[in-house]
């Protein structure tokens, strides 16, 4: 009789970070969920290659900053779940989805205000709660957060403040969860070379050099920096931490 895999559900898996964190989870025996929001073409290359390596995956279209489409996508979810291993449950949530906002704090209007809470605090929030019935006692839930929480640079005071409000959330999430073995942390990636934002830290030679010359290791962050920390804290290994803000970026503006 084989040991049923444990199962994640990452947001936002089928680019950049994400795809990084769903393949890295994979690698580690976890069956993966993930999420795209329009780009089902890239998403569905992540689960091809999942597949390849021998892991169940599938992918699910979901808009993170939509709270009124959580229940109908928790219920093709958990259906499919239900389905392939005769139970509704998964292990892991990893909240991932996002988007950039880049705009001075005094040109920031409340749309694009709106918006962005949506998707980065407000969809947290939700879909976290909503998954609560479905995430097996013991299992985890990893908030991906931002350097920004920590390191204030202008055009980001939107983003930056809403990721902080996610990290206090991880605590309290931390706390009320412990009942149930669950343990919730935060990653905060630094600036990574990814399309996020159009692809500024990538593409943007002066903002990638100056980012390389304010970080310890002297570089700017790649997506294989990430995925890997996120599967780490989805192991045994990993069991006794929580409410944790963990940043992973090579030690920007210590």
């Amino acid at each position: 009789m084989s040991i049923k895999n444990k199962i994640a559900l990452v947001t936002g898996g089928s680019r950049g970070l994400g795809r990084n964190m769903a393949i890295s989870l994979a690698k580690k025996g976890i069956d993966v969920v993930l999420t795209y929001n329009t780009n089902k073409e890239e998403a569905d290359k992540v689960v091809a290659e999942i597949l390849a390596m021998g892991q169940k995956a599938i992918t699910f279209q979901l808009d993170a900053g939509n709270i009124k489409s959580f229940d109908g996508f928790l219920k093709q979810v958990t259906g499919y779940l239900n389905e392939q291993n005769g139970s509704t449950n998964f292990d892991f949530l990893i909240n991932n989805a996002g988007t950039a906002l880049y705009a001075p704090f005094a040109e920031t209007t409340e749309e694009q205000f709106d918006t962005a809470l949506n998707i980065h605090y407000k969809g947290v929030f939700f879909l976290t709660q909503k998954s609560l019935p479905f995430i097996n006692d013991g299992g985890r839930i990893i908030n991906i957060s931002s350097g920004l929480a920590r390191v204030s640079f202008p055009g980001s005071s939107a983003y930056g403040s809403m990721k902080g409000a996610v990290e206090v959330l991880t605590r309290f999430l931390a706390k009320e969860l412990g009942p149930r073995r669950i343990a919730a942390n935060v990653v905060a990636p630094g600036a990574i070379e990814t399309d996020f934002g159009g692809g500024r830290t990538r593409d943007n030679k002066e903002i990638n050099a100056h980012i390389a010359s304010i970080t310890a290791l002297g570089r700017v962050g790649l997506p294989d920096d990430i995925g890997g920390v996120v599967a780490f804290l989805c192991t045994e290994d990993a069991g006794w931490i929580n409410g944790q803000r963990i940043e992973v970026a090579g030690g920007m503006s210590l």
